[in-house]
């Protein structure tokens, strides 16, 4: 065992140095180098243990593979930012938001809408990257705090994404477990209903601290409207993207579409803020209208107006803004790609189970296991599949329904992946909505209280579904 926890300490004393060292830029370089010292320390017991340098190789490059896809999402994201700032879609959501939105319970309006929105189309970062970029634009132009307003779109955006039968995590936690998948939703709604309900009190009661002043509202309002078409013609792209959403089109190809319509709405009612950005980024341009789209979607949208709020605002975008996440996802997945191979995660996990000794033991296991499997694997998928596997014989000799184990891994995994910096689900949350993760996670309020909640319940016996209660009902 001392030898399995060597890395991970490793990797632990490296993180902790380069927070120390770099503060919030750690994140900039300095963890991607301790991930990749660390696997490579990883590797190393798994040669002492047999394994040749072709499948510790192998290991990494199968752990990253698993992140491919959203990787490719993740750049896709970052092309759909710019094209959407250049066809004035986020500064129309703004320029409307700040006027409908009233500050005082802006943050619990945000969560709930986002709530709506991912119960709907079952996916959290198509919700973070549409609607909560409007969001936290919003939230910018009235002086709130950034990262309170990503905790309240995180919030929302999870508790959709855990609720929805379109899920991708609601689906693969029955399935692994082998659990009917609205048994598994009605089983999570009595952890998940009680962590929404405490995040919306703490949304209502927190004191925005709004520092605009109206006549500034009116100002961003007049120089959004000065710059940009805000017609409703600009909210286009938006719609198509939560309609496609809707219709249950994969992931990369609707961030695509919805970037294409991004595109277009820009080519026929942005035509002069396009050239305007093309000529002040290359003045020699031949084609400023080709040359502003393409560099939008590759560098991002630049705002040059003379309202500098607006162009803090809106200065966003473009697939390379993503590359940095995209090095520490690889770096985190080969990681977490070495640790499966190895058998080192699984004999960490096996560790937790023998430590079991009632039925909150078990709950908290299972907990463990899951935001375990997140920091050390980096995907939340893995964080669900492997202590589902692992786990399910466990509670099977508890003689408790599987439904307990379906719904505490995504009270667990699912929950805890967006306040990771490495894992896939924090990187993405952290690039989309311009907040670094461990500055937003302690305002995830509904993220931190469903693991909670979980081992609560497993510690008081409440809603622990027999497996004999669970046989009758099918």
């Amino acid at each position: 065992m001392l030898l399995s926890l060597s890395p991970i300490i490793l990797l632990v004393v490296l993180l902790f140095s380069a927070v120390q060292l770099f503060g919030a830029d750690a994140s900039y370089g300095p963890n991607q180098v301790a991930l990749l010292i660390a696997s490579a320390a990883a590797g190393l017991v798994g040669m002492y243990r047999g394994l040749t340098w072709a499948e510790v190789q192998d290991s990494m490059v199968a752990g990253i593979r698993v992140g491919l896809g959203p990787i490719l999402i993740l750049l896709a994201v970052g092309g759909l930012i710019g094209s959407w700032m250049v066809a004035g879609t986020v500064p129309a959501m703004i320029y409307y938001g700040v006027s409908i939105l009233n500050p005082s319970i802006f943050f619990a309006a945000a969560a709930i809408i986002c709530a709506l929105a991912s119960i709907s189309i079952g996916s959290s970062w198509t919700v973070a990257g549409t609607l909560g970029i409007g969001l936290i634009g919003i939230a910018d132009s009235y002086g709130l705090s950034p990262a309170m307003a990503a905790g309240a779109i995180i919030s929302g955006a999870y508790f959709g994404d855990k609720l929805s039968p379109l899920s991708d995590t609601t689906n693969l936690a029955a399935a692994c477990t082998n659990v009917d998948l609205f048994a598994h939703i009605r089983h999570m709604l009595w952890t998940t209903v009680p962590a929404f309900c405490l995040a919306l009190i703490f949304f209502f009661m927190i004191d925005s601290g709004a520092a605009t002043a109206p006549e500034q509202i009116a100002e961003l309002r007049s120089a959004i409207s000065a710059e940009f078409n805000v017609g409703v013609g600009v909210l286009i792209p938006l719609v198509v993207m939560l309609g496609l959403i809707w219709w249950r089109v994969p992931a990369y190809p609707a961030i695509m579409l919805a970037t294409l319509a991004g595109v277009l709405t820009a080519v026929t009612l942005q035509t002069a803020v396009v050239e305007k950005f093309a000529l002040n980024a290359n003045p020699d341009a031949t084609v400023p209208l080709i040359e502003g789209l393409w560099r939008t979607l590759f560098a991002g949208f630049e705002g040059t107006t003379s309202n500098e709020e607006l162009n803090r605002l809106i200065s966003k975008g473009g697939i390379a803004s993503m590359l940095n996440t995209v090095w520490l996802i690889l770096s985190a997945l080969a990681f977490g790609g070495v640790l499966e191979r190895t058998g080192i995660l699984k004999q960490i996990l096996d560790a937790v189970l023998k430590a079991v000794k009632s039925t909150g033991d078990l709950v908290l296991a299972t907990v463990t296991g899951g935001f375990v499997t997140n920091i050390l694997a980096a995907d939340q998928f893995l964080a669900i599949a492997l202590p589902g596997r692992l786990f399910s014989s466990t509670y099977d000799d508890f003689r408790l329904s599987r439904e307990n184990l379906s719904r505490t891994l995504e009270d667990s995994a699912t929950m805890t992946s967006a306040l990771i910096p490495w894992n896939t689900c924090g990187a993405y949350m952290a690039a989309t909505l311009g907040v670094a993760t461990f500055e937003y996670a302690p305002y995830a309020i509904f993220n931190i209280a469903c693991p909670l909640i979980a081992i609560a319940f497993g510690y008081l016996m409440f809603q622990q579904k027999p497996a004999e209660a669970a046989t009758s009902s099918a």
